[in-house]
């Protein structure tokens, strides 16, 4: 059941996440991108991805600590996360988003620890994550650079 919960929130924050994109692919495809940048069709597989390791991440280090400050610690990050791509797509705020985005990956590395030491697996599923967020993070400094 807990588990569920947490395949829902992340669910929630897909969707709103959907809702915010969907004029994204245009506008991303309008910007001046850097080299490195991965074709637009790339981020959804790649986030459903993250989103399922993030719940599974989540649900470990609840079973092993129950709802403590790791899971507090998550929900923030989660709400981090849903905040960015309205800054960066929805308001053109791009300098903004990178501020927000570099505040992100602070909380995902926090909570990559706690999760840790409640569970390793629980920690390793954040690992991917983390490295996504910190490749977006990459991209959007070059677009705030090109743009």
């Amino acid at each position: 059941m807990v588990l569920f919960g947490h395949l829902l929130a992340v669910t929630e924050v897909m969707a709103v996440g959907g809702i915010t994109a969907s004029a994204a692919t245009e506008a991303y495809q309008e910007l001046d991108l850097p080299p490195y940048a991965p074709p637009a069709w790339l981020f959804p597989p790649a986030w459903i991805t993250l989103y399922v390791l993030m719940a599974v991440a989540a649900w470990r280090a609840w079973r092993a600590a129950g709802f403590d400050r790791a899971q507090v610690l998550y929900v923030a990050q989660l709400l981090l996360n849903l905040a960015w791509m309205p800054l960066f797509f929805a308001a053109d705020l791009h300098g903004l988003a990178l501020a927000e985005i570099a505040v992100l990956w602070c909380a995902i590395a926090a909570t990559m620890v706690l999760f840790w030491r409640r569970d390793r697996i629980a920690g390793l599923l954040m690992g991917p994550y983390l490295g996504w967020v910190g490749y977006t993070s990459a991209l959007n400094g070059g677009i705030v650079v090109l743009n």
